[in-house]
């Protein structure tokens, strides 16, 4: 592989609205010509109501905060309401009605369909045929280590430390935080006595340094807040769900301060854009304060609570700082972002449906591409048949906004369209407009129509070549005749 001198380090984390505090020159600001590197943190079931940069008032998270503050806040930036969705969007590029990936599907729980590095294109192959060295740790899920052990290295990874996610008939991999059960190239065992997130940073770290002479991607999918709810290491003893949750966010803080410094003590600190988001929305039993409102986690929901993620780009001398930005992005604008900051190609006949916001991170533009992002997902609704994992509907629930309006599109073929929201006025999405006789209400609403009648009016079903029936696999009980629209 090349090898460069100089890098940068990519932190993507949070969204609000366009507001530049830091002066930037017409020509972008002045940075390094070399290609940036590239972490991306991605937390697992978390929203803005638990980011005080995001004005969250019952948790501070100052290591958060000063990636926001020192970078760019994203206020529309969608994930997808549940885990795997967005998941795969982000490594895949693509929405969840084109790579089928439309529920949460735990293969290594539930068998059956998997991610088929062969029928899916992964943003670390796209790094790696650039020169980058790859790395991952954290939460993967939509592969079956026991099946496929190579299944990282398949999807473009150089190295990886994985939790495998809860292996049906064996115990020890349920355990992702205390005495985690993780998978790497010696394969899969239990680290007694440590700490899950611990491992994963060190081991991200150690392949930074080990790397640092070429330019790098790494892929840090945390576990921490996700449920079970536990006692992180810097706290003694918990009692309750809201007092772990809160203490499992301060611990993911922690981790981040722990990488920035370390990362400063290597030199890659200047050299690298930092990405931190979160995969959707906190879960429903959790309620935390925010900008003067309760919010209730909004986990499998395709309101603001479940879908619009904190969303944090930082990158000292490349990314504008103290910007709080209205710029539109979804989780299917992951991948050719990286591509595109990292000078490589995706294959002209793949079929992308996000666009590269690389230029407006970069100051090179005064705006994201999109006049719209999508969102869809929300609730389990999959089943097995004798043809594999199908999703339930033909068509199934989709929102579509633009910076101030959404829309809700019905699970239902034809198309019908049953709610209308003003985000600017009615953050919590109480007052349906969808009749609304006002000119530039209409105008909206058609022109989110117009988006919605443009994408394909059937989701496809997971893509994967299908293998034989294994121990632990949940047997096939319908077949699609019975219940596909």
């Amino acid at each position: 592989m090349k090898k460069f001198k100089n890098k940068f380090l990519i932190s993507l984390s949070i969204c609000t609205s366009m507001t530049l505090i830091a002066p930037v020159s017409a020509g972008g600001i002045e940075k390094k010509t070399e290609r940036p590197n590239i972490l991306f943190i991605l937390a697992d079931d978390m929203g803005k109501e638990w980011v005080s940069a995001y004005g969250a008032q019952d948790i501070k998270t100052p290591n958060i905060d000063q990636l926001s503050n020192e970078g760019i806040r994203f206020d529309n930036a969608w994930s997808h309401p549940q885990c795997t969705p967005s998941r795969v969007s982000l490594i895949t590029g693509q929405y969840p009605y084109r790579n089928g990936w439309v529920n949460h599907w735990d293969t290594p729980r539930w068998g059956h369909a998997y991610l088929d590095w062969t029928q899916n294109q992964s943003v670390a192959s796209i790094m790696q045929d650039a020169g980058y060295a790859t790395v991952a740790a954290g939460k993967w899920q939509v592969n079956d280590f026991r099946v496929e052990p190579e299944a990282m290295t398949k999807h473009g990874f150089d190295d990886y430390a994985m939790w495998t996610g809860y292996e049906s008939g064996n115990p020890a991999s349920a355990e992702r935080y205390w005495d985690p059960y993780i998978h790497t190239k010696k394969g899969s065992k239990t680290y007694q006595g440590q700490f899950g997130e611990d491992i994963f940073a060190d081991f991200l770290l150690s392949f930074i340094e080990d790397n640092k002479e070429q330019p790098w991607f790494a892929y840090f999918a945390m576990n921490l807040p996700h449920s079970p709810y536990i006692t992180p290491p810097h706290r003694s003893t918990l009692d309750t769900n809201l007092d772990k949750h809160k203490a499992m966010v301060e611990y993911a803080d922690i981790v981040l301060a722990r990488m920035l410094t370390r990362l400063e003590a290597m030199g890659e600190r200047e050299n690298t854009i930092i990405i931190w988001t979160t995969d959707n929305g906190t879960n429903k039993s959790i309620v935390g304060r925010l900008n003067g409102r309760n919010v209730r986690g909004g986990k499998q929901l395709t309101t603001e609570n479940g879908i619009n993620s904190p969303f944090i780009v930082n990158g000292p001398g490349l990314v504008p700082a103290g910007v709080v930005s209205d710029a539109l992005v979804d989780f299917t604008d992951i991948l050719p972002t990286f591509a595109d900051l990292a000078n490589a190609k995706i294959p002209a006949d793949y079929q992308l449906d996000g666009k590269s916001f690389a230029p407006y991170i970069l100051a090179k533009q005064t705006d994201s591409e999109r006049t719209s992002i999508l969102s869809m997902g929300g609730r389990n609704e999959a089943a097995v048949s004798a043809q594999g994992v199908e999703n339930k509907f033909v068509f199934r629930d989709r929102v579509i906004r633009d910076k101030r309006y959404k829309l809700y599109v019905k699970a239902k073929s034809p198309l019908e369209f049953e709610k209308l929201v003003d985000l600017q006025n009615d953050p919590e999405e109480k007052t349906n407009l969808i009749n609304s006789k006002d000119p530039k209400i209409i105008a909206a609403k058609a022109a989110l129509i117009n988006v919605a009648r443009a994408q394909p009016a059937k989701d496809n079903d997971p893509k994967y070549r299908k293998r034989h029936a294994l121990d632990w696999d949940k047997p096939v009980t319908v077949t699609s005749q019975k219940w596909k629209q």
